[in-house]
């Protein structure tokens, strides 16, 4: 864990994705935070502990989808798959599989193994997986605030986690995905096409790793826009959490009342000419019932102390 001091940073941003406007002042409390995401290693071992079963691992109840084929009901998550040439971007579903036996310790399926990833990021994870693992080790699942002022390693609004610069000097920062070819080529110039050992690229300057690229990581909060006046200059919110569970839900998929949580970070398969989202204000929702093959999730411990 690595103690952070709390204060007050701009979170947000106006120069992006609306979903992240507007620019705001907000303040943290001190606490500390994993240094790197939970690895497979270490979830491997509460899962010994406690035999806990995942939500990819369960059968999903037929009453929480209806409609869906009885084949995708079985255990199984949603695994990344490159598709054979460009495509619209506008359909996920041309890279996203649903895979039967996809789960944390087998991540794109059965015959996959994490026997040689025991330093990767967990995947395959859902809300209540990630939450499950807290609890065991004592520990939270961070808010977006305390996330994005952890992220911002001590700067004040670059564009990411470094800095204003993509590749400063040319160094490859983060893991992303390489090159303008989403979701069919990629250069492989990080050495990486899924998800790399944790620490595998430079600390932010709260000397955290990860904090951009590589997973897409929980935060605890439910999914909301920022209030409109959140950018009045009247007074700076302490400790800000989300919204609620029914203000989270998809109002495109009104059949699917399922809450979404803040996801932050971005993942390997942030493009720059699709999803610039490896920065600390970028979020995104995530139904709390589905882990995927690019979010995982850290840790924090909130005491008076942890600075």
């Amino acid at each position: 864990m690595v103690g952070l001091p709390g204060g007050t940073f701009v979170m947000g941003s106006d120069a992006h994705y609306p979903e992240e406007a507007p620019a705001h002042r907000v303040r943290v409390d001190a606490f500390a935070i994993e240094a790197v995401p939970v690895t497979n290693e270490r979830f491997a071992a509460f899962v010994r502990d406690t035999g806990y079963l995942t939500v990819a691992e369960r059968p999903a109840d037929p009453a929480d989808f209806p409609g869906a084929p009885a084949e995708n009901l079985v255990p199984g998550s949603l695994v990344f798959t490159p598709t054979s040439g460009p495509v619209d971007l506008q359909h996920l579903s041309q890279w996203w599989a649903w895979t039967p036996g996809a789960c944390w310790s087998a991540p794109e399926g059965p015959g996959s193994s994490v026997k040689r990833r025991r330093d990767h990021p967990v995947v395959h994870v859902a809300h209540e997986d990630a939450h499950a693992y807290a609890d065991w080790a004592g520990l939270d699942l961070p808010t977006e605030a305390e996330w994005e002022y952890a992220a911002r390693g001590g700067l004040e609004g670059t564009t990411f986690t470094w800095g204003n610069e993509a590749r400063p000097g040319g160094r490859i920062m983060a893991n992303t995905w390489d090159g303008p070819d989403f979701p069919w080529r990629s250069t492989k110039e990080s050495g990486y096409t899924r998800t790399s050992p944790v620490g595998s690229f430079p600390a932010n300057g709260f000397g955290l790793q990860d904090m951009a690229g590589n997973v897409w990581e929980w935060t605890d909060d439910w999914w909301n826009g920022h209030p409109e006046d959140a950018a009045s200059p009247c007074c700076v919110p302490d400790n800000p959490r989300g919204g609620d569970l029914e203000q989270s839900y998809d109002p495109r998929q009104p059949q699917f009342p399922v809450g979404r949580k803040v996801v932050k970070g971005g993942s390997h398969l942030c493009a720059d000419s699709y999803c610039l989202r490896y920065r600390p204000a970028a979020r995104r929702p995530q139904m709390i019932d589905t882990g995927m093959s690019h979010v995982g999730f850290r840790c924090v411990r909130r005491e008076a102390s942890a600075a």
